[in-house]
Parts: C-alpha cells; structure tokens; sequence
C-alpha cells in the first residue's frame, strides 16, 4: 500500500494547500480579478499541452524515476510561487505545475498498470482516485493555518514539503513492477503516432466516453455555483454543499472498485453518466438550498462511485509495449473533457441561460454514458480482450 499510494496521497496533500490561493495569490501581487481567475487556469492548459510528452517522458526513463522527477520539479515550481516578487514569477511558476502534475499523474497511473494484477486492477485504480481526494480534502485544512499567519503565498511552502517528500517515498519504497522489467528487459520505444495508429479503434469508442464523463464532472463544478447564486444562496451555502458531497465521494473509491473487479466496468460507468447527467438535467429545477444540496449529493454519489473509472478503462486499454504514451493519449481525452467544460457551459449560456447550459451538458454526459454501455463489454478484461 505505501509504494502504491503514499507518494500520491502526500503530493495530493501539497496539491490541496495550493488550489484555493492562486487566485488570491495573483491578487496580492496586484492581479485584477479577471487576471487572477486566468491564473486559476494556466496549470490545466499547460497540463494538457504536457499531457503527451509526458508519456513520450515516462516511457524514456521508467514509472518510478519519473515520479521522483515531477515531485522534484513541482517542489521546485511551487517555491518558485512561494517566494515570487511579482506576477510574471508567480505565472512562471504556475506553469511549471502543469507538466509536473501531468507527469506525476500518469506516471503514478502507468506504475500502478503495471503493479496491479488484473482481478483487483479496479480497486487498485479506485483506491488511489479516493487516496488523491482525501489529500485534496486534507490539503486546504493543512494550508489554512500557515495562510492565516503568513498569507495566501504561505500555502505553498506545504506544496513544497509534499512534492520532496512524495519523491524520497516513490524512490526509497519498494519498486512493484520490478517483475515486469526484468521480463521484457529493456524498456522498449514506441512512437506515439504508431500507438495512436494501432489502438484508435478503443481511443475512438471508450475514448470518447471517457471525454464525456470529463466533460460532466468539470460542468458539475461550474454550473452548480453559478445556479445556487442564481436562486439567492450565498457563498458559504454552496461551500457547505460542495463539502457534504465530497464527503460522500470519499466514502464511495472502495465499492466502486469491486463493483467494476467482479461485475465489469459498465456496470459503474453507465451509473457515474446517469447520475452526472441526470443531477445536471434536474438541477435547474431546483429552487431553494434543500434541493440543490440534493441533486449535489446525487451527482457527489455519481463522482464518488467513479472514483477511478477514467484510469481503469485507460489501464485495461493500454498495451504492455508502448504503455505509457498510450496513457498520454488517453489522459489527453480526459483532460480535454474536463477543461472544456468550462468553455461548453461559458459558450451555451451567453447565447440561452445557466439552466440550459446545465440541461445541454447534462444531455451529452446521457449520450456519453449510452455511447460507453455499448463499448465498453468488448473490452472488458474478463474476456481476455483487454489489449
């Protein structure tokens, strides 16, 4: 359990402390609000722009060495952030985070591939998607304290001690896929154009499945702030909301996995479209805090129960030889869905309203969840077709 998790349960610790005071960070240096919330997002698009090479990376110089190696770089990013003077610092220092975390993200999730046997590969997957949320949870209370004696900068500095040690855990600890290396030898290289090439059947049927499901859990974190303010609830109300369904979703990581070991995955991903897309179809027809904390909890159990999912079918796709680009193309989907939704939910309501933003990307995670109940048993693998 430690060389599996630990290294991503304290990274994701680091991570927690920081996301809340980027913007705020931005702002003390003298950043408008519009500037500081652009802040909020330089990390995913540099994420998604390091998404590949990151593959190309992990596939060079192994799973454990490149985990080391983004703990190290995002220790050094967020002191970067830590001490910056002035905003061009601290939008460098932004930027550094993305590649670290794409990196690290699919580094951890190659490794564990590879470590995991096939009967518990789910949970394995689940679990380290509900180890990741519990240090996105325990983050923020770890940075409140250093913020409220030194400042919102101040949050960096836990970033900096979880990046560090999340690297001396992955290099000191056990290494789980030594089996598989010394079986194939030398890590062979595969161009990414040639794994795009002889996997796009699978990139192109669960693929764009798993872009929906991005797509829906991103929107979920959009469009239900903007409604709760849009029916008269204030800040705190939905702060509380949001924190009641993450509690659910942190309590759900293990169930869903087995549900996915003993049954097959669609038996989780067609549940996680309904949810997400039916809480999102419902939401605008809710009118006071009771009924937007409801339909939030509903679409908190849908996130919760697919604690993982993304990772899981991504690992039963992926090939032994040329593993970790495929990984990079698929965390590209992913990535994709997720910051996109931000754009659908901008683009629909400028021209309609939030509710119909809402209803449009609650409709899209229903035909994303019908497009997966149809693929996804071809690749299930219990059949043996995992490849």
């Amino acid at each position: 359990a430690v060389p599996a998790f630990g290294p991503s349960a304290i990274w994701s610790i680091g991570v927690g402390a920081v996301l809340p005071v980027v913007a705020l960070s931005a702002r003390g240096l003298g950043a408008s609000i519009a500037v500081a919330a652009l802040f909020v997002g330089l990390t995913g698009l540099a994420e998604i722009a390091a998404a590949v090479p990151a593959g190309v990376l992990v596939e060079r110089i192994g799973e454990r060495r490149a985990i080391v190696l983004a703990g190290v770089v995002d220790a050094v990013a967020c002191l970067l952030a830590l001490v910056a003077p002035s905003l061009w610092v601290l939008a460098l220092a932004v930027l550094l985070m993305g590649p670290s975390a794409a990196i690290f993200l699919l580094a951890r999730q190659s490794y564990l591939t590879a470590a995991a046997p096939v009967h518990l590969r789910a949970r394995a997957m689940s679990t380290l998607g509900g180890v990741t949320r519990i240090g996105l949870f325990i983050g923020p209370l770890v940075g409140a304290p250093v913020v409220a004696r030194w400042g919102p900068q101040a949050a960096f500095g836990v970033a900096v001690a979880g990046g560090l040690l999340a690297s001396l855990l992955a290099w000191r600890t056990t290494d789980l896929t030594a089996h598989e290396e010394s079986a194939h030898g030398e890590r062979a290289r595969v161009p990414v154009a040639r794994v795009v090439a002889e996997h796009r059947r699978v990139l192109l049927t669960v693929g764009l499945g798993v872009l929906a499901i991005g797509l829906a859990r991103a929107s979920r974190v959009v469009v239900v702030p903007l409604w709760a303010e849009n029916i008269g609830l204030d800040a705190a109300q939905t702060s509380l909301v949001f924190a009641a369904a993450a509690f659910v979703e942190v309590l759900l990581f293990w169930p869903a996995g087995i549900v996915m070991d003993r049954y097959g995955r669609v038996w989780v991903a067609l549940p996680v479209a309904l949810l997400l897309g039916g809480g999102l179809i419902v939401l605008p027809l809710t009118a006071s805090l009771v009924g937007v904390a409801v339909v939030t909890l509903v679409m908190g159990v849908g996130n919760g129960i697919g604690s993982g999912i993304v990772m899981t079918l991504g690992a039963d796709a992926a090939p032994t030889v040329g593993r970790a680009p495929f990984l990079g193309v698929w965390r590209l989907l992913s990535l994709v869905g997720t910051n996109g939704a931000a754009v659908v939910v901008a683009a629909v309501a400028a021209v309609a309203s939030i509710a119909a933003a809402s209803v449009a990307v609650g409709a899209l995670t229903l035909v994303g969840g019908a497009w997966l109940a149809r693929w996804l048993p071809e690749y299930d693998p219990r059949r043996g077709r995992a490849t």
